[in-house]
């Protein structure tokens, strides 16, 4: 579940990135890379687990799905938090640098 959560993030941050003119004041980029590169980790995850349960990797119980699928909106919050830390940082229209330099 996790993996399937930080693939459709990544799917849908890579569509925004693509269909937005203001990609890089946004650095929407940063933000799709990094849900690739979270979905491209529960892949391998997913991989190494499935070569060790076989097929009792699919027959998980309630409360490991729910397990899973807590941890992929806690993925997918702590990369979108991170990307706004990246973006206060980066400041692309200078919002602080003009609060600050009064």
């Amino acid at each position: 579940m996790t993996l399937l959560i930080t693939i459709f993030a990544a799917i849908i941050s890579t569509v925004v990135w693509y269909a937005s003119d203001k990609r890089d004041t946004y650095k929407l980029g940063t933000l799709s890379l990094m849900f690739w590169g979270a979905s491209l980790m529960w892949f391998m995850d997913f991989v190494f687990e499935y070569a060790e349960l076989k097929a009792e990797y699919f027959s998980q119980s309630f409360a490991d799905i729910l397990n899973d699928s807590l941890l992929g909106v806690a993925v997918v919050a702590l990369g979108l938090a991170v990307w706004l830390v990246v973006l206060l940082i980066k400041d692309p229209k200078g919002v602080f640098k003009k609060k600050f330099t009064k």
